[in-house]
């Protein structure tokens, strides 16, 4: 075990999620910074590290998370914010760097994204290069990394290459599929992740990172078709495809929310490309050398095709989603409060039907009215909503935090206890919730109930408009539950 002590910010996020657990193989103490620890409390290496619950614009949970810390790394980055995302990054920056600096620590590693010198920088690459130049800034030793479009089980940049491939032979696109990218393989993001931390540093500086390989956005996508055994994909480039327009388009045929998309959209904007490999001068390339983009591909299909996905882009909650948990019980009276709730004994052990409640969504679907989903999923990508198809990061398995089609998941406690949070469109907040009683001769009692917090006029009138519905799709779901279960 080594003395040096890390700090991971974004540990709920797509790349903190998986650089976690590699830091503690290397034999380093871990502290992990949360707005809402529960989202860690049952990921495979929770005990293993210290959790702290804190939030980047609170200076003093900050100051507290970076006592006695040798290393902090910065891992957070909003890719789906508005307007003024810009604003609350560099604010979040600057208090990291003040933390750092007060606490005496004595590294900063931050993740950055790749970018020309010069021209002009999509909003998403500017806030990027800002927050690395406040880092580097800050008076504490700093080590900026900065890697272009990452591939990888379950990152965004690759589902959306992998969604758009796989379901358009045919597709339109801006000019910048016409860019050069330098991608890189997320084993390879880690492999100088975990480096930076004791990596030599003369001074505090930028160092590009990327794969062996450049191509430009189309070849990409032309790749990776033949990786995955698909037909040559035919591009057609249309100059008035705005950003914007393209986010719409990206929003309706992948699971990617039109604001993320275009996002990533306009981090293309620009060629992508290492302008030097100074890296290799601290961080020497991994012993099996860089993985080609093809190869990075292949591992990242084969994760999804076995379900061992560690992480993916809808760990982190969309901005603006709720984040309050379900009130208790007590806390309804004098609350507008809908419920819908129901029970039914089952032969099976309280075991076997828990397994079924935790195997909801995703291609296994929601054992009821499969209509009624996918219409409710689509209406709520049409206006602007996560929409019907994240699906979920394993078949069988949840974790508190995980994304779950329009939900996520709040709350799990096997055998007894799932309770998903919705983040679709609605006047109002919602809950579904399974609790699996155990009953004598191996018998059980599943409970269900969905809650619904109205907001408004719009609120109350919402659920009265889906009562009629309610009777089909939760008693369906209830029945159809303890009927697989039984088979």
């Amino acid at each position: 075990m080594s003395d040096i002590r890390i700090l991971v910010t974004g540990a709920t996020g797509y790349i903190g999620g998986r650089l976690a657990p590699r830091l503690l193989e290397a034999g380093y103490r871990v502290r992990v910074f949360a707005r809402n620890p529960d989202k860690l409390r049952d990921v495979p290496w929770a005990s293993d590290v210290e959790i702290v619950r804190g939030d980047l614009d609170d200076p003093g949970s900050l100051r507290e998370a970076c006592r006695d810390i040798d290393v902090v790394y910065y891992l957070v980055h909003s890719m789906g914010g508005g307007e003024e995302f810009v604003d609350a990054e560099k604010r979040s920056a600057q208090n990291v760097a003040d933390a750092a600096r007060s606490s005496g620590v004595s590294r900063i590693v931050y993740l950055g994204g790749l970018h020309p010198d010069s021209g002009d920088l999509s909003p998403h690459l500017y806030s990027r290069a800002q927050v690395g130049r406040i880092l580097l800034e800050s008076g504490v030793p700093t080590l900026v990394l900065q890697a272009g479009v990452v591939i990888g089980s379950g990152s965004a940049s690759f589902e959306m290459i992998r969604h758009l491939s796989n379901r358009l032979p045919l597709m339109t696109t801006p000019r910048w599929v016409n860019n050069r990218i330098q991608p890189i393989a997320v084993r390879d993001v880690l492999h100088y992740l975990v480096a930076a931390a004791e990596a030599p540093l003369p001074h505090s500086r930028a160092y590009d990172i990327g794969g062996p390989d450049v191509l430009r956005y189309g070849e990409m996508m032309q790749e990776y078709a033949r990786v995955a055994g698909l037909t040559k994909r035919r591009i057609l480039v249309l100059p008035v495809l705005t950003p914007r327009l393209a986010g719409l388009w990206i929003g309706l045929v992948t699971p990617i929310p039109p604001a993320l998309g275009r996002a990533l959209i306009e981090s293309l904007s620009t060629d992508a490309v290492m302008r030097n490999h100074d890296i290799d001068s601290i961080i020497p390339p991994p012993a099996s050398g860089l993985t080609g983009y093809p190869d990075a591909v292949q591992l990242a299909l084969g994760r999804l095709e076995s379900g061992e996905v560690e992480t993916t882009w809808t760990n982190a909650s969309p901005v603006g989603a709720p984040a309050d948990p379900l009130p208790s019980d007590p806390d309804w009276a004098g609350e507008v409060v809908f419920t819908d709730e129901r029970s039914l004994e089952s032969d099976s052990s309280a075991e076997k039907v828990f397994a079924v409640v935790e195997s909801i969504g995703g291609e296994n679907g929601w054992y009821s009215f499969p209509l009624a989903w996918t219409v409710r999923g689509w209406l709520d990508r049409l206006v602007g909503g996560v929409g019907p198809d994240r699906g979920r990061r394993h078949p069988k398995t949840l974790h508190t935090g995980d994304a779950l089609d329009f939900w996520r998941v709040e709350r799990i406690e096997r055998p007894k206890l799932l309770r998903l949070r919705a983040e679709m469109r609605a006047p109002g907040r919602a809950w579904l919730e399974w609790r699996v009683e155990p009953l004598d001769s191996g018998r059980s009692r599943l409970h269900q109930r969905a809650v619904f917090f109205p907001r408004g006029i719009a609120g109350r009138l919402y659920w009265y408009a889906l009562l009629p519905f309610h009777g089909i799709i939760f008693r369906g779901m209830l029945e159809n539950i303890a009927g697989a279960a039984g088979r």
